[in-house]
């Protein structure tokens, strides 16, 4: 492989990813602006020919509490901890009000329909694979379940992201036996090790990490954490921090994005930039603006160097070559 490339997933969950963190009543505004950014979103990915990879909770899928009721596996997740069952959450809040904050059938149809967006899985209910209780019968039930909803939607998962970063390398062979090619896999810095604890120091450094540090982030086409052949193990490189009101932070950061994806350019290397899309929901004409700062970067990048946009799907094919 002759060229770089910037690879872009987005953990796409609304409700189903915060729902143990937030009560929605108060993120109602939240989670609206989401819904109405995600149009936008593929508008910019259009006007820059930019591929992404949707990785989309299977409970999305659904268009109403009728049909998450019939849709629930028959083995579920047992974890210690009863307050990360989303089962047990959705039983609870059931109501016509909040049907926008876990149910997005036409978002998902209107990504499928836009050129060059790959939709993936991020488990059907934000399944957290390091969690103590759950065991590997039940994530194969809840692949299997995000593989059937995707199915009626007219797609075929190739790729997987771990929800909340927690990567199980013994759940690949469950990846594989169903057909999934590709799964993101953490940063290597020692700060991404151990997501299920999420430590104070973790996150100081996660945080310091997205201003200041090496420029170390992009990768060679051919690095693989995990042996083996498919599923390929693709390195995320940076997490896109929501907009900040201080403006010489938010600069900083965008500069740090721009710098790590011009070294990826000339070196060749891979980028790969990731985010939840309700990250851009405090503020959504700032996050917008931010994003297609990087674009036009990444446009410049292009039309020098020939650095290309590849979704994971598409990644994944060149890595196997």
């Amino acid at each position: 492989m002759n060229n770089g490339a910037l690879v872009i997933s987005l953990d796409f969950e609304l409700l189903w990813g915060v729902f143990d963190k937030v009560n929605w009543i108060e993120k109602k505004e939240y989670f609206l602006n989401t819904r109405k950014l995600i149009p936008e979103i593929l508008e910019l990915f259009k006007e820059y020919n930019i591929a992404c990879t949707w990785a989309t909770v299977g409970m999305l899928f659904n268009y109403d509490w009728d049909d998450w009721n019939s849709n629930i596996p028959k083995i579920l997740p047992d974890y210690d901890n009863s307050a990360l069952s989303c089962y047990s959450y959705g039983r609870k809040i059931q109501s016509k009000d909040n049907l926008a904050f876990c149910f997005a059938p036409n978002l998902i149809t209107q990504i499928k329909d836009t050129p060059k967006q790959e939709i993936a899985t991020h488990t059907y209910s934000h399944y957290y694979c390091l969690e103590k209780g759950q065991s590997i019968k039940s994530f194969e039930a809840d692949l299997q379940q995000s593989i059937k909803m995707a199915k009626i939607f007219g797609v075929d998962l190739k790729s997987l992201v771990f929800p909340r970063n927690q990567f199980n390398e013994e759940y690949i062979i469950i990846c594989k036996k169903f057909g999934i090619q590709n799964v993101r896999s953490n940063p290597t810095d020692w700060y991404w090790r151990n997501t299920e604890s999420n430590s104070l120091l973790d996150k100081i450094f996660r945080t310091g990490d997205a201003y200041i540090g090496l420029n170390n982030k992009s990768y060679k086409f051919s690095e693989k954490s995990v042996a083996g052949d498919l599923p390929l193990s693709q390195k995320a490189s940076r997490l896109l921090r929501p907009y900040s009101s201080n403006k010489k932070l938010n600069n900083l950061k965008l500069y740090r994005i721009k710098e790590e994806m011009t070294k990826a350019a000339l070196a060749n290397e891979i980028y790969h930039l990731w985010w939840h899309p309700h990250n851009f929901g405090n503020h959504p004409k700032e996050s917008l603006n931010n994003l297609e700062q990087l674009l036009i970067h990444f446009d410049i990048l292009r039309k020098k160097y020939g650095y290309l946009s590849l979704n994971m799907v598409e990644t994944g094919k060149l890595i196997a070559d």
